[in-house]
């Protein structure tokens, strides 16, 4: 017995230092913005889809890009223009006459690594192409099933609500990331920096490869065994059905949020170091996870009540468990 947790604790240990190698690989292409990806991290290593809402040029994509060198991750990407079609992004399939079959020609989908560049710029019916896939990982094509390659990450930027030629994502298609961050412009010192410094191209070309496709699923069935204490489960459900009974909103988070809260707390105990979560860990994760699961209604409208400072509120309501580690 002592045995096997000595060897468990030694992969634990190995894997924590591979995952700081891979931050440390990202930071020193993101400037300034630390917290950002070690959020973006952990929803890959939850398993998750990452959506990233802020203005043109704050490095976004610069993000995906430097994840997936780090990783080794195949990876696709589309810039969304209103006249993408469903088939430029799941792929279709070619009718060969002389055999009088059809063969699947995979779309960019296919992918361990898919960024969805300005995904709010087309259509809803391209938008929603990616509803099965992010959800199933696989894609349908004329009645037939095509898996994607695991693991699978959507990491879609969009630009700010109401910018021009956008259309806002069905609350269906943003209920299957499993956050949605802000990256914001850098403060003076790190700008200064990223001015002194290469391009940010060149810079992502020197990203050292720490991963491979293979050794993040290991990582990432790691991260589904960190222990979750039943008081810290409960307090999770509290957090999520308190954004149901709020004055200020008319439809709350949904179990979809519950299960991404609990696998996000997973993911940020491990980056700690930590093989159990903590009451911190969900209080971090919570407003990423549940944010864009919030419709308010109209009394937050009128009163100009935002979905961050709902969130805040139900953080300070809520008490935080006392007993959380393992017996």
């Amino acid at each position: 017995m002592d045995g096997n947790r000595t060897e468990i604790n030694r992969q634990a240990q190995y894997a924590y230092d591979r995952a700081q190698e891979v931050l440390w690989e990202v930071r020193t292409v993101i400037k300034g913005k630390d917290d950002c990806v070690e959020k973006a991290f952990s929803a890959i290593l939850a398993g998750g889809h990452i959506l990233i809402e802020d203005v043109p040029g704050v490095g976004k994509t610069t993000l995906a890009v430097a994840f997936s060198r780090a990783m080794a991750l195949e990876t696709q990407r589309v810039q969304f223009t209103p006249d993408v079609q469903p088939s430029d992004i799941l792929g279709f399939s070619m009718y060969h006459k002389e055999t009088g079959t059809f063969s699947y020609h995979p779309g960019p989908v296919m992918c361990n690594l898919f960024l969805a560049d300005e995904i709010n710029r087309t259509s809803p019916k391209t938008q929603s192409a990616l509803l099965e896939v992010m959800e199933e990982n696989y894609v349908t094509v004329d009645g037939e099933s095509h898996p994607v390659p695991s693991p699978f990450i959507v990491m879609a930027t969009q630009n700010p609500k109401g910018s021009a030629g956008t259309q806002q994502l069905p609350d269906s298609q943003l209920d299957r990331f499993m956050i949605s961050m802000r990256m914001g412009y850098p403060n003076m010192q790190d700008e200064i920096e990223i001015a002194r410094g290469k391009s940010l191209r060149i810079r992502s070309q020197e990203i050292r490869q720490v991963l491979t496709a293979q050794e993040l699923q290991a990582m990432q069935n790691l991260v589904e065994r960190v222990f979750i204490h039943d008081n810290i489960y409960k307090y999770i459900v509290r957090l999520i059905e308190a954004t149901r009974n709020n004055s200020y909103v008319e439809l709350g988070v949904s179990p979809r949020g519950t299960i991404a809260c609990t696998r996000m707390a997973r993911a940020r105990a491990f980056i700690q170091g930590r093989g159990y979560v903590i009451p911190e860990d969900v209080a971090a994760v919570f407003p990423d996870v549940t944010g864009h699961r919030l419709q308010l209604n109209t009394k937050a409208r009128v009163a100009h009540v935002a979905a961050e400072a709902v969130l805040e509120q139900i953080l300070q309501q809520e008490k935080q468990p006392v007993s959380y580690m393992k017996n």
